[in-house]
């Protein structure tokens, strides 16, 4: 057993979580969880199985990773923040395992490998590099409501050769929900005043934020849905991985940015219509006033 404190938020996750709870049982020292109101069976599974489960009403990603490394007492020297519906290959809890033997950082990048209706979304995708392994006081989540990414209060920041993975369980249905509800989150996030900088020779995380403030966001709506889509399938080969994942690269290149744009153009629409008819009512009222 390694001294280390796995740490993961839940809803709804029966489907996914056992896989997590088998993956790391035995392997880490604990298993935290801060569930957000589960019905399914998610709770009383990670109670049969010896899991720390904690309760916090769900406001956003970062605010519930932040309460879980920041809230909640952790007793091991080092954490390893997942999804409920990732797990990690043997390879990487063999390399973690050694690491932290004769530890020479402070925290850690693992490279994620995604899957999608049993298909390794590779070409196009592969490898997405993340911060989610550290000492305990060091790691900590950006202030964001979506597409929140760990931080690392030291400069001291290694990686690991090996993937962990990333597998739904739960199929379609919930993939349409959950990504109707995300794309909410990025239209609202289109209108925020981004002060923040980027640079475009950071890491992964940040040279993707670089793109996305410096051009994506200043390409026409559904003209870059469409661009992204030719990207993935044919730039970075995603066409070659077979009939799945170039399902995937349709809905989430270019559904899902499709999705976005268009209640991105409504909210804009609609601030437009308010705009125009306080406008007009202050005329009329300018109208009326030199009347009588």
């Amino acid at each position: 057993m390694n001294d280390i404190s796995v740490l993961a938020i839940t809803y709804n996750e029966i489907q996914n979580i056992p896989i997590l709870v088998s993956n790391v049982k035995g392997w880490a020292k604990e298993i935290i969880v801060l569930d957000s109101g589960s019905t399914d069976g998610t709770v009383e599974f990670l109670k049969a199985h010896d899991c720390k489960v904690f309760n916090r009403r769900f406001d956003n990603y970062s605010m519930q990773r932040k309460y879980l490394l920041h809230n909640i007492e952790i007793l091991s020297e080092w954490v390893l923040v997942l999804d409920a519906d990732e797990y990690l290959s043997e390879e990487l809890k063999k390399e973690i395992s050694d690491e932290i033997k004769n530890p020479k950082f402070d925290a850690y990048t693992m490279n994620r490998r995604f899957y999608w209706m049993g298909s390794w979304v590779k070409k196009g995708y592969y490898p997405t590099t993340l911060l989610r392994f550290g000492r305990r006081g060091i790691l900590d989540c950006e202030d964001r409501p979506i597409n929140e990414h760990l931080i690392s209060h030291s400069s001291k920041i290694g990686s690991f050769k090996n993937d962990f993975i990333d597998e739904n369980k739960k199929g379609l249905d919930f993939w349409f929900q959950k990504h109707n509800n995300y794309s909410k989150r990025e239209a609202e996030a289109l209108f925020a005043d981004d002060r923040e900088n980027y640079s475009l020779l950071g890491g992964q995380y940040e040279r993707k934020r670089w793109i996305r403030k410096y051009i994506w966001n200043r390409m026409p709506p559904f003209f870059r849905s469409l661009t992204y889509l030719i990207y993935r399938l044919f730039i970075r080969a995603g066409i070659l991985d077979g009939k799945q994942v170039i399902l995937y690269h349709f809905l989430h290149a270019f559904v899902y940015r499709c999705m976005i744009d268009a209640k991105y153009l409504e909210k804009k629409w609609n601030i437009l219509k308010i705009k125009n008819s306080r406008s007009l009512s202050q005329h009329n009222e300018v109208q009326k006033t030199h009347t009588l």
